[in-house]
């Protein structure tokens, strides 16, 4: 990884996956925050200006504010995140849509830990400018 410490913001709403991602992180010396909604993610970084992410883990189906949604408002904000969706649906044109906006990967559930963690690897590089 090439930033000590790094921290990950994982929203899905199935408190499972969240455990799990959360698990692999800490197993990798990264801090994991984790959220069961967009909107509770949001209100984080709204609330509090000293959070600031390195990445994202982004489910894109959730209840309520879906993950598209939520990197469209992170987008327009004055510090975009870097940004990984997980899906375990496979809609159409979803992922383009994604990577479109910026997404660094799309990865479909379930994904092993080696390409999560290459894949996290890209995205702090890209959040970090390199």
């Amino acid at each position: 990884m090439s930033k000590t410490n790094p921290t990950i913001a994982v929203v899905d709403d199935d408190a499972s996956v969240c455990r799990a991602i959360s698990r692999l992180l800490r197993s990798l010396g990264m801090n994991a925050n984790t959220f069961t909604s967009g909107r509770e993610f949001l209100e984080q970084i709204e609330t509090m200006p000293s959070f600031h992410p390195d990445c994202v883990v982004l489910d894109v189906q959730m209840p309520g504010m879906n993950g598209l949604e939520v990197q469209e408002l992170l987008v327009r904000g004055d510090k975009p995140l870097p940004v990984i969706f997980i899906t375990a649906h496979d809609e159409i044109g979803v992922c383009e849509r994604a990577l479109q906006a910026g997404a660094v990967a799309f990865l479909r559930k379930p994904f092993n830990d080696e390409l999560l963690i290459k894949t996290l690897d890209e995205a702090i590089k890209r959040g970090a400018g390199g």
